[in-house]
């Protein structure tokens, strides 16, 4: 019995990565999203609103900083990387009640590339855009600049894989894990907030865990 149970804490996180990147890979075949509805090893759930999704690569990959700045941009993968990074550790929870606690994410904070970019007096909001060519979010200009937002590189100590959103995506901590939009390939400054994706469908604008949607989560810490 001992020797069964050391073998299982060995076996266990690769157990664990299998199922993430099979579950993954099913999802991206999956044209009707039930995948979405299976949990992997890490507690997550893979959702996409979009039939497929093309793959980004550190060749092919850019984000762009536009709308109501002064020095717009375009970022590849590896100017991302050069920037200073900020590692957080925090619980993710989505709106639909399932949470991965204690959940790293790492990259750029989206106030250092708002501060690059120069926001223009006027401006209210940010909305994203992402590669899948469907998916949008926003957020209020000080929703933005927060220091627990950040535009991800990493996420539990690997680079963000395709299935959760990489090559890069927004991570918005304190809010329900719909704001963290993924495949993200746009940042818009505006003059007000532009309804998201789920916004359009009855979700909260704001969605702070467990003071919005109608849910009393505690908070994600």
């Amino acid at each position: 019995m001992l020797g069964l149970g050391a073998a299982g804490l060995v076996a266990a996180p690769v157990l664990q990565r299998t199922l993430e990147s099979g579950l993954g890979a099913l999802s991206d075949k999956d044209p009707t999203g039930l995948t979405g509805l299976l949990p992997n090893g890490g507690g997550f759930r893979y959702y996409s609103v979009a039939t497929s999704v093309p793959k980004k690569s550190a060749t092919d990959y850019r984000l762009t900083v536009d709308g109501l700045v002064d020095r717009p941009a375009t970022y590849t993968l590896d100017a991302l990387k050069r920037m200073e990074q900020t590692r957080m550790v925090r619980d993710v929870q989505c709106v639909t009640g399932w949470r991965v606690p204690e959940t790293p994410f790492e990259g750029v904070r989206l106030s250092a590339l708002l501060d690059a970019a120069g926001v223009r007096p006027g401006a209210k909001a940010v909305r994203f855009t992402c590669f899948d060519g469907t998916y949008s979010e926003s957020l209020t200009l000080d929703q933005a600049r927060r220091a627990d937002v950040l535009v991800a590189l990493r996420m539990q100590d690997r680079p963000v894989s395709h299935s959760h959103g990489g090559p890069v995506r927004l991570y918005v901590a304190p809010m329900y894990f719909y704001k963290s939009a993924k495949w993200l390939s746009g940042i818009t400054v505006t003059d007000s907030v532009r309804p998201g994706y789920w916004e359009k469908l009855g979700y909260d604008v704001d969605a702070w865990v467990g003071r919005s949607n109608g849910r009393d989560d505690a908070p994600t810490t």
